[in-house]
């Protein structure tokens, strides 16, 4: 006698199996069964296929308009037009009293951006970015790359007061020597330690045009002294992870996908409008591509003897009633007048699906991506607002991260106010004469947070619901 037992939906498995975690089985229909992806580590998945999904995405930001917007979101919520330095010394921990930090601060701050913004462009190495501009290109790699990359140099030119430079590096050149293979301590062309720490990167030539042969050119991390030499900036997703991953890989093939839809869809609203009307003639499909396709002279004559005698008797029936044209065929030919039909057919909708599930794997609302707000109330675009600014704002991260050269030119500035620069430098305590950077923190102010209507929030979200427009 079989014993009674309860079963799961599909009569078979049994409800203690069947209650337990199944997205590693078959599914409940069995759908998952093909569904057997590899357990990999973060540069297994990500380093055979690193070139190419980093020339797909340079690519969707250059061509694609959804793409291009998606990286000035970036840019613009998290830089801003202006990247400024705040100065902020652990008076505290340096054993000074807090009125001489924040009168060293100001200083601090006053020259530094005597020194970042100049219109010379001097602390670019290439001589065409202020500060602001390199933080704004930064913020824009990282989203399409996944990564920044940043070389300090010295300057050479006694001339300048301040020799720190910075040469921005496209993480393209990053790459091992003689396109080789990935090796256990070499992996895309960075050179890390048995723990995974980056010990230095192997940087490639700027090839272009492409006649000179491809030369490498290995940088320390950092220098003896501890100086940075290379300053590499990547948000890894989980330990021994090498390289960067752009925010486009997850989205990737449906905004490939869109742009070809819209190229369809625009061709063929232009196709559809393209013809008013059409002339039908007597003549059958067949004569007609006798008379098209036809490669002799003699069939090519008689399409040109046809096309003449058309145009000649049109030209020679001007037929009009009370002012007005009237159309007056050659017999045998019918005249038909083509409306414009629907060039949508369900095509926005289907538009605004795939634009949220592309804005939602970039981080960025709906709103902000299509640029279209016509449909949202005055809660929507609060909370919209609020939700994007969580998500950029972790993302400043990238800001935070070019601290490090800050703090390396912050550093020489010190040293440049010491020299003279400074009338309220004040004097080192203990903790000061210790290794310097303990004792300050560098960090970048940028654009904050939108705010829509903050005092009259109430208010606004009544009458929004009340169906009334609201000032954003």
């Amino acid at each position: 006698m079989k014993i009674p037992s309860l079963v799961g939906p599909d009569g078979k498995t049994s409800l203690r199996e069947y209650a337990g975690y199944h997205a590693g089985g078959g599914g409940f229909g069995g759908q998952l069964n093909a569904w057997n992806p590899q357990s990999e580590s973060a540069d297994a998945a990500l380093l055979p296929n690193f070139a190419r999904g980093n020339a797909r995405a340079d690519d969707l930001v250059r061509n694609n308009g959804y793409a291009a917007n998606a990286v000035q979101l970036h840019q613009d919520h998290i830089v801003g037009s202006f990247f400024r330095l705040s100065y902020c010394p652990s008076w505290r921990y340096l054993g000074i009293k807090e009125e001489e930090s924040r009168a060293f601060a100001r200083e601090v701050e006053a020259a530094w951006y005597e020194y970042a913004e100049d219109d010379f462009c001097g602390i670019d190495a290439e001589r065409k970015r202020t500060f602001t501009m390199m933080i704004r290109e930064g913020v824009a790699t990282h989203a399409f790359n996944g990564e920044l990359c940043v070389q300090p140099t010295w300057d050479s030119d006694s001339s300048r007061l301040f020799r720190t430079q910075f040469k921005m590096v496209s993480p393209k050149r990053v790459s091992n020597p003689g396109n080789t293979g990935d090796t256990r301590n070499c992996r895309a062309g960075v050179k890390i330690s048995d723990s995974g720490a980056a010990l230095g990167y192997y940087v490639s030539e700027d090839s272009y045009p492409g006649w000179m042969s491809q030369k490498w050119t290995y940088i320390p991390r950092e220098l003896p002294g501890g100086r940075p030499s290379f300053i590499h900036i990547f948000e890894p997703l989980e330990d021994g992870q090498t390289r960067g991953a752009n925010v486009f890989y997850s989205v990737m093939e449906q905004m490939k996908m869109l742009d070809t839809l819209q190229n369809t869809q625009l061709q063929s609203a232009i196709v559809k409008a393209m013809y008013a009307a059409t002339i039908e003639s007597e003549l059958d499909t067949d004569t007609a591509m006798d008379f098209i396709l036809g490669a002799d002279s003699k069939q090519q004559n008689k399409l040109t003897g046809w096309l003449g005698e058309m145009a000649s008797y049109y030209a020679a029936a001007p037929v009009r009633l009370g002012g007005a044209k009237v159309p007056h065929l050659l017999p045998g030919d019918s005249l038909n007048l083509q409306s414009a039909q629907d060039t949508d057919n369900g095509y926005s909708t289907f538009e605004q699906s795939l634009l949220r599930y592309i804005s939602a794997g970039l981080g960025v609302s709906y709103e902000q991506l299509s640029r279209n707000y016509s449909q949202m109330s005055y809660s929507t675009a609060r909370a919209s607002a609020n939700e994007s600014w969580g998500v950029l704002y972790g993302a400043s991260e990238v800001c935070r991260g070019p601290g490090r050269p800050v703090r390396c030119s912050s550093a020489g500035s010190k040293r440049r106010l010491r020299a003279g620069l400074s009338r309220s430098h004040p004097k080192p305590g203990l903790a000061s004469r210790r290794r310097e950077p303990h004792g300050v923190t560098p960090t970048g102010l940028a654009r904050g947070r939108m705010a829509i209507d903050g005092l009259e929030g109430g208010a606004g979200g009544r009458n929004a619901d009340r169906g009334r427009s609201q000032h954003i």
